[in-house]
């Protein structure tokens, strides 16, 4: 049995992604920001299905500055796997961009990361083992239109993990990012029922992801089967974009 960081584990692919790291036998920290219910509940459903493991809730805002160290105080174990989760997204012209959104993106989705992966990270290279996983997006990969900010923080996870595992690679750790298209998650009501039938009508298998289906991924990418794919970024996407 592993101790597993998730962050964002309140949210929709954070508590798909906790049900499965579970079924796998490993303990989790659930990381929140303002979804303290949600996480309690996860955490309380998770430990009466698996009472040899553990759920621990931590909060920290990974927005702001102080949030990795807050954070880092809450773990008191260390731990072999680490699932990047946080995200929002931020539609609108690139030009309407004010400059507290754009550091705020790009302390959560880039430089809390680094931060927090760099503590986290040296008992794995001690153990010789480990896993650091990022929720990235296909937006980091193809780029979208009036989700500039958005692809860019995405776009540099996406190349982080892919600097990070030739790094760690010689100490038996992976880095990978999985890059979903478009998934059925409270993210998606911030546009029309109009204009999800239209992306829709754009993914050839017709219909968005599941948030199971996205666990499903990291699930797999967290597993010993894995221990041979690092660098990878993994677009389950529906064939939208290929």
């Amino acid at each position: 049995m592993e101790n597993v960081l998730i962050t964002g584990a309140s949210g929709a692919i954070g508590q798909a992604t906790a049900r499965k790291i579970a079924e796998s036998g490993h303990s989790i920290y659930l990381h929140y920001n303002t979804g303290e219910k949600r996480a309690n509940d996860l955490s309380q459903e998770l430990s009466a299905q698996y009472p040899d493991q553990f759920f621990t809730c931590v909060q920290a805002d990974l927005s702001e500055t102080r949030g990795t160290e807050k954070l880092l105080g809450e773990l008191d174990l260390p731990v072999s796997g680490v699932v990047y989760n946080c995200g929002k997204s931020q539609v609108g012209l690139f030009q309407d961009v004010p400059e507290h959104i754009v550091q705020e993106f790009v302390q959560l989705q880039l430089t809390s990361p680094f931060r927090l992966i760099q503590h986290l990270i040296q008992p794995m290279i001690r153990a010789k083992k480990g896993r650091i996983i990022f929720v990235s997006s296909i937006w980091g990969l193809t780029g979208a239109s009036t989700e500039v900010l958005y692809s860019m923080v995405k776009g540099g996870q996406n190349t982080f993990v892919k600097a990070l595992a030739k790094e760690v690679a010689p100490s038996g750790i992976t880095a990978n990012a999985v890059a979903p298209g478009a998934v059925n998650t409270p993210m998606m009501n911030e546009f029309s029922k109009e204009n999800i039938e239209l992306v829709k009508d754009e993914i050839p298998m017709g219909r968005l992801a599941r948030p199971d289906e996205i666990a499903s991924l990291i699930q797999f990418l967290m597993s010993p089967a894995s221990g041979y794919i690092s660098g990878q970024v993994i677009s389950a996407n529906g064939a939208w974009y290929c």
